[in-house]
């Protein structure tokens, strides 16, 4: 516990605090690491979600789940009746809730069930503020943002967010990212030489991707002899994948390890040289906060093309290459992986590039922007704008750390 909680608890300046969020990984995961750290300065947090979020693994056990009704809005006007409807049964029941709880704040995580927890605090006039894990606002966040008092983002730009309007209110905090993950942060980049392993962590979310257990295995068996030899691949794959995928490693002699789900993954991130995946906010907020080299293959479906918005900033870096899925070929993922693995430098200093675009104090700078809501004085939040000459400094801070690439690279 740091001085500024010691501080908090000591003067009595606990508040209850109410987190909302789709049911998706990508919203809860830094939901749940904002209501670790709110708890552990002595506040009380509740979660507002749909049932997939109420029962996703990894919640923290003492953290209160209300499930509420939310309505989606989708392109067919005839399902809009039935989503208002919902909404407004939702934003009752959390009125209701807000009665009895108290809360000094709400914050939204983006997702339809975030929609009528913030509509009610609007509603009560309780502070809120939302939370934009991506690089493109989401449509919940866009449609709440004139309504909320403070809009917390991951990256210091960020599409269909309009700058004149909410520089104000707009505050650069990063994506929190899970504990044990954060925990990554001050070790060195795994050993890797000429003779050594190159350990390849291959995922697609939560469920995995068929593309990748079409692409891999086969781009992988494109490189060169020596490099092919010492691969040691961990994948996750669909279920009916598994099995075919399975058969191409044996195919081409790589080593491979596979499987549907690993609760292990920070574990298995640690040990990781090369990751290839998708480019969801909290996959590249975890690799960010670790330094992991990338090849990033953008969802092609994803609302707004805001997994290819959101590795901007690490390509740009050196940390990652990206590739979109209409490329994404056995040769060209071949190509890619010689690029930034041909000598341990090369991938040393892209995993250099990556843990410099991290912002690890992201939960911590989260809950000081909601405790200011509370009436607690604000520590050290980054507010983005024009008017603001610090903007650019603190954005960047984590580029002027310490950490030498050249210490990654084995002896």
């Amino acid at each position: 516990m740091n001085s500024e909680t010691t501080q908090t608890v000591a003067t009595g300046a606990s508040r209850h605090f109410v987190l909302a969020a789709g049911g998706t990984g990508g919203h809860l995961i830094p939901a749940f690491a904002l209501a670790t750290e709110l708890e552990a300065r002595g506040h009380h947090v509740a979660l507002i979600t749909d049932d997939r979020g109420a029962n996703i693994p990894g919640k923290p056990d003492s953290l209160t789940a209300h499930v509420l009704p939310a309505g989606r809005f989708g392109k067919n006007p005839l399902n809009w009746i039935s989503g208002v409807r919902a909404v407004l049964e939702g934003r009752n029941m959390a009125l209701r809730l807000f009665e009895s709880f108290e809360p000094s704040a709400v914050v939204g995580f983006g997702g339809y069930p975030a929609l009528p927890a913030l509509l009610a605090a609007t509603s009560a006039k309780i502070p809120s503020i939302v939370h934009e894990q991506n690089a493109v606002l989401g449509r919940v966040n866009r449609l709440l943002a004139s309504r909320v008092e403070a809009i917390a983002t991951s990256y210091s730009k960020v599409e269909r967010l309009k700058p004149a309007k909410y520089a104000g209110k707009t505050h650069l905090v990063g994506n929190p990212v899970r504990e044990e993950v954060l925990a990554l942060r001050d070790q060195e980049f795994p050993p890797f030489n000429e003779d050594g392993l190159l350990r390849v962590l291959v995922t697609g979310g939560s469920q995995g991707a068929s593309v990748l257990s079409d692409v891999v295995p086969d781009g992988l068996s494109m490189l060169p002899d020596g490099l092919r030899a010492r691969l040691q691949v961990t994948q996750q794959c669909r279920s009916e994948d598994v099995d075919r995928v399975r058969e191409r490693y044996a195919a081409h002699d790589i080593a491979a390890e596979l499987g549907t789900y690993f609760e292990d993954m920070h574990e298995r991130l640690a040990d990781t040289h090369l990751f290839i995946g998708r480019a969801g906010a909290s996959t590249i907020a975890e690799l960010t906060a670790v330094g992991r080299p990338a090849i990033l293959v953008p969802l092609p479906i994803a609302t707004d093309d805001h997994q290819a918005v959101n590795t901007r900033d690490v390509v740009k870096a050196g940390g990652a290459r990206m590739i979109r899925q209409s490329s994404f070929t056995p040769k060209e993922l071949a190509k890619q992986i010689q690029a930034m693995a041909q000598n341990p430098s090369s991938l040393a200093n892209a995993a250099h590039g990556a843990w410099n675009c991290g912002y690890p104090d992201a939960a911590k700078d989260l809950a000081d922007l909601v405790e200011s809501m509370a009436g607690i004085d604000l520590m050290d939040v980054v507010r983005v704008g024009e008017a603001n000459p610090r903007a650019v400094t603190v954005a960047t801070k984590t580029q002027t750390a310490t950490r030498d690439p050249a210490k990654d690279v084995a002896a």
